[in-house]
């Protein structure tokens, strides 16, 4: 069926005022920013807009349009700009997680260092907490414990150490 020249001028002022729209983010729930919606609104036929059809210099317009607007970063179709910016989040993250594991690695290789020198540091303590055995036989003669009751102690003696002539018989 043919149109009449002032049908067809009406039909492609409603077509640019759809790629306006549509460009400038206009978009149904759900729907895209292509040539199908382009057409929906539009109220013309999609077929209209291929081959050597009337409206095929429109649609290689809007595409053109459209084209340099992704380009520009400034994508009219919100589906395509949540996947856009589900995929730079999902970079983000997987940046993040890197270095999170690069993270725990380090603090996993500082722990085992850390736990390494405490036990070497422990082992120094202990050994020079407990004096040596030449020694601990010598300290029991410095220090001795007081008598029980009815041993004498021989108090002539430098060290205390001696044991009186009583004591060092063996009860009978």
């Amino acid at each position: 069926m043919r149109i009449s020249a002032a049908q067809r001028t009406e039909n492609e002022n409603r077509i640019r005022a759809s790629m306006d729209r549509l460009l400038s983010g206009e978009i149904q729930p759900g729907g895209k920013c292509d040539i199908k919606p382009l057409a929906t609104e539009a109220a013309v036929d999609r077929s209209a807009f291929y081959g050597t059809r009337p409206y095929s210099p429109l649609r290689v317009a809007f595409e053109r349009r459209l084209n340099a607007m992704r380009e520009a970063s400034q994508i009219p179709d919100p589906r395509e700009a949540q996947i856009a910016r589900l995929e730079a989040e999902n970079t983000e993250l997987k940046e993040r997680l890197t270095q999170a594991a690069q993270e725990v690695d380090q603090l996993t290789d500082f722990r085992i260092q850390a736990l390494a020198r405490l036990a070497v540091q422990h082992e120094e303590i202990t050994r020079s907490a407990k004096p040596p055995p030449q020694q601990l036989r010598s300290a029991a003669c410095r220090r001795p414990e007081p008598p029980p009751s009815g041993h004498a102690v021989d108090t002539a003696s430098p060290t205390g150490c001696s044991l009186s002539h009583a004591e060092s018989r063996p009860h009978q």
